[in-house]
């Protein structure tokens, strides 16, 4: 029998292309790929890469070039490395990248990966790199294996692709396509080979995933609320979370599901990008700062312990003072669980890399450096809450130091207690004793060791 060739795929970005870069592998894993752990001894590698932070190119090229030494010294061994770039990086590139590296055999697209086995082949026998960047969504989806690498006891689904919002700073209408919503059969079909797998917790993706719309198992026309409902009703399933949402999109029975659905988590990211309506307008959003507070507010009544996650953008070009000001505003009204922030950086082809009235680097530092102190002294207020509270851990494996336990509250936060591994896997209730601005501490509930030990 012959040794398995190696694939080592590097992954950056989003969720969404950790999802992908799972799947490259179970596509590939009947040609015989098996994983590794580093490129040195890879027979194939692939680069999954994001466009959206930034110099997001310049990175690909930097570690191609340590990628070309590494398959250099192989052949020097008498040994082939394919050499992949996938992602949108890829997307956006296309024949630019081979110009600059034209040591690269395959650039595949996010919506191309279930070629990958053809484009191997074709690398293969063809003298020149092969380049596949269509956006054949729905043909994607259709193509994947039913058989899938064990994915572990949280899990990444997509079940939606695309964006039609076209805000000024994001390129992903231009490398995702538009948008394009898999049909519930194949999604539930999917969850379900993950739970016989020893899944517990789904994360649905997708770039506006609750804009998610497609046909639903009794011929109807499903929404993402009618997704998760179904979802729950699978046996073991423990837990449902979603993202990345728009708040264009949340809808009243996504609302709804968020009261009634149990298995839904208390977690919602939420991008607002900006609390001013002046930036909200430049960017693109369709929504105003106070129209998202009534939405937050809509939320919190119908799930009182929702835990609130979003992104902003400093930095955008025309904003002031004000601006700023406004943004600093809405996180204090709003009180986030947590939050991500960044620097604005143009994107080729997007409408704001091009706009007038650039804000100058150290102003956005500045401005940066107050929004994250203020996100952070939420992040940790929220957590501070948490204290004496007996809260349902999902146990994912083993923490930080001997005889400690790590798993994820219903609200996303990291929790260790001291525990043994054969509680892996299930939800076990725990008492906060310790809060940290980033993670929480505690023990086993006194009841439910009384329990366990009784049915010892």
């Amino acid at each position: 029998m012959t040794d398995p060739k190696r694939l080592h795929v590097i992954t950056w970005g989003c969720q969404m292309n950790v999802y992908d870069s799972a799947r490259m592998a179970d596509v590939l894993a009947p040609l015989g790929y098996a994983p590794t752990a580093t490129a040195d001894d890879a027979d194939m590698v692939i680069l999954n890469t994001c466009h959206i932070r930034d110099r997001a190119a310049e990175k690909v090229f930097s570690e191609l070039g340590k990628l070309r030494r590494i398959k250099d010294a192989r052949a020097e061994a008498g040994h082939r490395t394919v050499l992949a770039v996938a992602g949108c990086v890829a997307q956006a590139e296309g024949e630019a990248l081979l110009e600059r590296a034209p040591y690269v055999d395959i650039v595949l697209g996010p919506q191309t990966y279930h070629r990958l086995p053809e484009m191997v082949a074709r690398a293969a026998r063809a003298a020149g790199a092969v380049i596949e960047t269509d956006f054949a969504t729905v043909e994607k989806f259709d193509a994947l294996p039913e058989q899938a690498a064990t994915q572990g006891l949280t899990a990444f689904l997509t079940v939606q692709e695309g964006c039609d919002k076209f805000c000024s700073f994001c390129v992903v209408p231009y490398t995702r396509g538009a948008e394009m919503s898999r049909p519930a059969m194949a999604v539930l079909a999917e969850a379900r080979r993950m739970v016989a797998g020893g899944t517990r917790e789904i994360t649905l993706l997708g770039q506006n995933v609750n804009a998610w719309s497609a046909p639903g198992t009794d011929g109807s026309t499903w929404g993402l609320a009618d997704l998760v409902r179904a979802l729950a009703a699978i046996p073991n399933l423990l837990r449902i979370r979603y993202t990345t949402s728009h708040p264009r999109d949340m809808n009243d029975a996504l609302i709804a599901a968020h009261r009634d659905i149990p298995a839904l988590m208390p977690f919602l990211h939420l991008p607002i990008q900006s609390g001013s309506d002046r930036m909200l307008t430049a960017m693109n959003r369709r929504h105003t700062a106070d129209e998202y507070r009534h939405l937050v507010g809509r939320l919190r009544q119908a799930r009182p312990d929702l835990a609130l996650s979003s992104d902003f953008i400093v930095g955008h070009p025309g904003e002031t003072d004000a601006d700023h000001a406004a943004t600093m505003a809405l996180v204090r009204d709003i009180g986030f669980a947590q939050a991500y922030s960044f620097k604005y950086s143009p994107r080729p082809g997007t409408p704001a890399a091009g706009a007038p009235a650039q804000v100058p680097e150290a102003v956005k530092d500045a401005r940066l450096q107050e929004l994250q102190a203020a996100l952070r002294d939420s992040q940790a207020a929220f957590n501070a809450t948490s204290a004496g509270q007996i809260v349902s851990v999902l146990v994912t494996g083993p923490g930080r130091r001997p005889g400690q336990m790590g798993g994820r509250t219903p609200a996303l936060q990291p929790v260790h207690f001291p525990g043994s591994a054969s509680l892996i896997g299930t939800e076990v209730p725990v008492k906060i004793v310790a809060t940290t601005p980033t993670s929480l501490s505690g023990i086993l509930d006194p009841g439910f060791l009384v329990e366990e030990l009784a049915r010892a």
